[in-house]
């Protein structure tokens, strides 16, 4: 059955085109001469038809063909081929335009995959190193935080040396006071000896103080002053128990026997200086004490601004990771069209 616009005349208006240039009106022929329009078969059954001289019993009997007839049909023949042709233009100049801008859009989604790509090569690095940072951020964190519980724990063990000092020195000023209560008296006979040991007394505050300046000049380095000053609360220790045993002699001395009275002078203005130069060297320690614990809160200063550094690490990496997996899609949206 012929499709609509399909039917014998046109058959035959097609088919004497082609008879009237000269070429033989076959089955493909006819059928595009008509644009491509109807079936095979139904053109070869109104070309039969027309071959044997057949028609439906509705259809009017054939009349001659003349000159005009002929030029009639060739006119109308070419019409239709116009027409025909027409549509066929239009669908190849979109086909073209619509290829054209698919092969605009599929070079624009190859550029694009291959910018996404680097993009998530760059991104892929920038990872390896927020997370490279990150680890070590996190081990020089780890590493402070062991420094800093050290240095509280030496600071607790300097804080426990420095009271039981403070009680040695305590005891130690208590039984100064009653030796110079039991050696007032000798003051006033030795008093040119005692400006003598006033101005060598000058001499050792000016080296103390020297020493103080080293002190706070190496105080720069937090484990050298530690261990200086571990060393210096030792010795403190062992020239209290040296100044102790002094005393002890030196009031033996002073009930044993008046002959060894310049002696224990002697030795009670050694104990004197050296009683003084304690003092100055634990006012000494009590500063380094000090100048350690304003090194201990700025340790904790620091390890907080680590955190912090931290904390702002791991955030930046999964921005980082939302960042790539929010960008994952698009990408393999892009690969589907550029396949297709």
């Amino acid at each position: 059955m012929a499709r609509g616009g399909i039917n014998k005349a046109v058959v035959q208006a097609a088919r004497l085109a082609i008879i009237a240039r000269g070429e033989h009106p076959s089955i493909d022929a006819v059928r595009i001469e008509m644009g491509n329009t109807g079936s095979k078969t139904t053109i070869h059954r109104y070309l039969k038809e027309l071959d044997d001289g057949r028609g439906n019993p509705s259809d009017e009997p054939a009349e001659p063909i003349d000159g005009e007839l002929l030029e009639l049909v060739t006119r109308l023949a070419q019409r239709l081929k116009a027409q025909a042709q027409e549509p066929i233009d239009q669908a190849q100049a979109a086909f073209d335009q619509a290829r054209t801008a698919l092969e605009a859009q599929l070079s624009e989604a190859q550029q694009v995959q291959a910018q996404l790509g680097q993009q998530l090569d760059a991104q892929g690095q920038a990872l390896a190193n927020e997370s490279a940072a990150l680890h070590s951020t996190r081990a020089a964190l780890q590493g402070e935080q062991t420094r800093n519980a050290g240095l509280s724990e030496a600071l607790s063990g300097f804080e426990l040396r420095l009271n039981d000092k403070d009680e040695q020195i305590r005891s130690l000023e208590e039984k100064h006071l009653h030796a110079r209560d039991a050696l007032e008296h000798y003051r006033n006979a030795i008093k040119e000896q005692r400006e003598q040991e006033q101005r060598r007394h000058e001499g050792q505050v000016q080296q103390i103080q020297m020493e103080l300046r080293q002190a706070q000049q190496s105080a720069l380095v937090r484990q050298d002053e530690i261990t200086q000053l571990n060393r210096d609360n030792e010795r403190l220790l062992t020239e209290n128990r040296g100044t102790l045993r002094e005393l002890n002699l030196l009031q033996d001395q002073l009930k044993q026997s008046e002959k060894r009275e310049e002696q224990a002078n002697q030795r009670m203005r050694q104990a004197d200086a050296e009683f003084t130069l304690l003092q100055e060297r634990l006012r000494v320690a009590v500063l380094e004490g000090s100048t350690l614990k304003q090194d201990v809160a700025q340790q904790q200063q620091l390890n907080k601004e680590l955190e912090l550094k931290a904390t702002t690490a791991q955030a930046s990496l999964h921005a980082l990771l939302l960042a790539t997996a929010s960008k994952a899609p698009p990408e393999a949206g892009s690969e589907e069209t550029a396949d297709d």
